[in-house]
């Protein structure tokens, strides 16, 4: 059982594909970077360099150490280019469909060793294996957001998950600097089984008008001693994200006290994402976000 990861795929270069990248190569491994157009990679590459160059100014890391690790990263224009992985991590959008389909292109074209690995917040591990040749290889390995600052990673085991590929998948986060919990295939784990319901319930203070935006965020980070306000951290990870795991829990759990907000739903549907939209619960389109409501 000689097998060793040393190149690492990452599927999606957004806000969580990108910082899934950027820890992988500052921790020496070489990485793919693949997404829908060469558009998409070069955007993420240019959010890496500019994340790496703060840290650099932080004397966080060395300026060597950023060019070594933006060396170590090539783009993947296409799945074909993933073949030579040893493992591959999906960091699409928290759509089940998505993902599935993406695991299905993706197989044919990968060493039969590869481990192959998400980054899903909410979704059934076991399943989303199910879609692929490999279920004994699949593993949830949910990074958190901002991937270069946050420490903890979730693992997550689906039933056929073999001792080998998740062990393989510890040494790995630990390597990267990250700390591991391991949670159980629950719809949406340990951090966002409990994170979500509370910004749901923010969510539903504000549209039944029990407090504003600022009141809501200010009493939380200054009442319970939050970095941030729950509708923030909302704008933060985006509400669609927010309400695909708001509707894992409430149809993986069947309990009323998951019901997404109505107001949530109505943001989505109006393309408000919070700050990828630059419109969400607040207005980020000055100087300084001001609430929407």
């Amino acid at each position: 059982m000689g097998f060793d990861i040393k190149r690492v795929g990452v599927i999606g270069a957004g806000q969580m594909g990108n910082g899934i990248a950027h820890v992988c190569a500052l921790a020496g491994y070489d990485v793919s970077l693949n997404d829908m157009s060469t558009e998409r990679i070069q955007l993420g590459l240019a959010t890496i360099n500019g994340n790496m160059t703060r840290q650099v100014n932080k004397a966080l890391i060395a300026d060597a150490d950023r060019v070594a690790a933006l060396a170590r990263i090539t783009p993947a224009v296409n799945l074909d280019a993933l073949a030579e992985c040893d493992i591959v991590i999906e960091a699409a959008t928290e759509n089940e469909q998505v993902k599935r389909k993406i695991f299905q292109q993706l197989c044919p074209v990968l060493k039969p060793e590869t481990l192959l690995a998400t980054n899903t917040s909410s979704i059934s591990i076991t399943r989303l294996a199910a879609s692929t040749d490999r279920p004994e290889k699949f593993v949830g390995v949910h990074f958190m957001n901002p991937v270069p600052l946050m420490q903890l990673v979730e693992l997550v085991r689906g039933i056929a998950t073999d001792d080998h590929t998740f062990d393989l998948c510890k040494k790995f986060v630990l390597r990267l600097g990250k700390i591991s919990t391991v949670a159980e295939d629950f719809p949406a784990f340990i951090v966002n089984r409990i994170l979500l319901p509370m910004i749901n319930e923010a969510i539903y203070t504000l549209y039944e008008g029990v407090g504003s935006v600022d009141a809501i965020d200010t009493a939380m980070r200054l009442g319970a001693n939050h970095p941030m306000g729950p509708l923030q951290l909302a704008d933060f990870i985006g509400l669609d994200t927010c309400l695909s795991i708001m509707q894992v829990l409430y149809e993986g759990l069947a309990d009323s006290k998951y019901r997404p907000c109505p107001l949530l739903v109505k943001y989505v549907e109006a393309g408000w994402l919070g700050r990828k939209t630059q419109r969400g619960f607040y207005d980020y389109r000055g100087e300084k976000p001001i609430p929407t409501r």
